[in-house]
């Protein structure tokens, strides 16, 4: 038998036992007077005062000495110490033999210190509030393995506080996100999250299938086209903080499951959008972060200033790359060189391309990159000044996309017409795109002139915690199935 089936049967044992003697195992609540970080904080004039202390939480380590015994107690703010002495304990035989490390408890005592200094608080009274069943892991020992801390997530937060503060700062960003937008005017309105025409960017949609309606419908892959209409309804200024789904690959910066951003502002353009954008993020890092400068990696990163620069400058600057004095077939090369092989696009798209390879994981400071492709912007309206380009930036921190955003295009002919390219080209290498007729319909009515925003809240949040990958700030990151036994 191993012993993770011993112990298991072992403590079934004795909940079975504790019943026999009138005592629930598992009661209704507990009435926690202090937490563990005020008792820490507050410790000396507790001590002083004798004044007895409720605390409650859980058991991570257990150290039986015979007729007094040393535990530590965990609750969410923080650890203490407790000593169960044979003579001064209530019950003291019922914790000596039914209290386990796991166990969750609730216990009033006094505050000492002992010998060594330590902050403790001697038991007076216990209560057994959630018997465990799983004996948990050796804390430097059995939770070392990335993949096993990723799919027993609860045990890496019960080990590694830290990994709680992530989530608890991750909380703080976007509270100060919906602050920020909220404080100038822009209200939350929550759009579909099951659609029956996928939109607003690409992406492979999940499909689920509509029993009441008899048909298929999409998670959707972004906000866009729903708070769009809003737009047309007569609000000027809305947001979305909310999941979007894409059926796609998982790496450090990707997960299927994602959380966006997305903020419309009616009468505006781009660089109204761009000046939001940059003032959003820096008003969450100085809330959150305390200072504008932080640390990502082995980088500095100063969010005092946002550089501005095209696609072709970025090129140039980060990549010795001129490709203004480039041909197209130039260009291509050098992207087979890379193993990009490209059809026949155009002169843009190939520059775009080669940004993307070349230029953008050396984007550490705050950088907007302006002038983006129409083709590959079917949402964006025209460049005032350059053709074949839109008003549109992206975003970069860290070597990371942060920000989309456009002015966006209002014009229901044009708009028909992108669509209908964008559904031909993806014809061309996979199932035919539906195009989303309501919309158009909708746009048909009159859209206001606009500029709106998308920003990837968990790569932000990646960049503001200084974590490696996604999996970090997210409570429970999609994973592959992994076959486990159920002892």
């Amino acid at each position: 038998m191993s012993r993770e089936k011993f112990v298991r049967e072992s403590n079934i044992r004795k909940i079975m036992e504790l019943r026999e003697k009138g005592i629930n195992p598992y009661p209704y609540r507990y009435e926690k007077t202090h937490s563990v970080k005020y008792i820490l904080l507050s410790f000396k004039e507790l001590m002083k005062s004798q004044k007895t202390v409720k605390t409650a939480g859980r058991i991570i380590s257990y150290r039986d000495l015979g007729s007094i015994i040393f535990v530590k107690l965990q609750d969410e703010e923080g650890e203490i110490q407790l000593i169960a002495r044979k003579n001064i304990t209530d019950k003291f035989e019922i914790f000596k033999k039914y209290v386990n490390r796991g166990d969750f408890i609730g216990v009033e005592g006094i505050c000492t210190l002992t010998k060594t200094g330590e902050k403790s608080i001697e038991i007076r009274s216990f209560e057994i509030l959630a018997k465990a069943i799983r004996a948990l892991p050796e804390k430097y020992h059995g939770i070392q393995d990335p993949e096993y801390k990723y799919r027993h997530r609860y045990l890496d937060f019960i080990f590694n506080p830290e990994k709680r503060e992530i989530l608890k700062k991750r909380y703080k960003i976007i509270k100060e996100m919906r602050n920020f937008l909220d404080e100038r005017g822009f209200i939350e309105i929550d759009t579909p999250v099951l659609q029956p025409v996928y939109g607003g960017a690409y992406a492979r949609p999940f499909i689920t299938y509509y029993n009441a309606l008899e048909r298929n419908f999409y998670l959707r892959i972004a906000p866009e086209l729903y708070l769009k209409r809003l737009l047309i309804g007569g609000f000027e200024k809305v947001y979305e903080i909310g999941k979007n789904f894409r059926n796609e690959g998982m790496d450090a910066t990707h997960n299927p499951e994602f959380l966006s951003l997305e903020f419309y502002q009616a009468y505006s353009d781009l660089y109204d959008i761009m000046k939001i954008t940059e003032n959003l993020i820096k008003h969450v890092t100085k809330k959150v972060n305390g200072s504008l400068k932080i640390q990502y990696q082995e980088h500095e990163i100063n969010l005092n200033r946002f550089a501005k620069m095209s696609l072709e400058e970025a090129l140039l600057k980060y990549s010795d790359i001129d490709v203004r004095n480039m041909t197209n077939e130039e260009i291509r090369e050098l992207l087979e060189k890379k193993d990009i092989l490209l059809r026949e696009e155009s002169r843009n798209y190939l520059i775009a391309k080669l940004f993307e390879e070349e230029v953008e994981e050396k984007l550490i400071q705050p950088t907007f990159i302006l002038d983006y492709p129409k083709e590959i912007s079917p949402l964006a309206k025209d460049h005032r000044e350059k053709e074949g380009f839109v008003e549109r930036f992206e975003l970069f921190i860290g070597g990371l996309e942060i920000a989309n955003a456009f002015s966006e295009l209002n014009d229901p002919i044009e708009q028909r017409k992108r669509f209908e390219e964008e559904m031909r080209k993806k014809a061309e290498i996979e199932e035919k795109h539906p195009l989303d007729e309501d919309f158009i319909k909708a746009l048909e009515y009159g859209m206001p002139p606009a500029g709106g925003c998308g920003i990837g809240i968990e790569r932000l949040i990646l960049i503001l915690t200084n974590q490696r990958t996604i999996r970090e700030i997210m409570a429970f990151p999609a994973l592959r199935t992994c076959q486990e036994s159920s002892e």
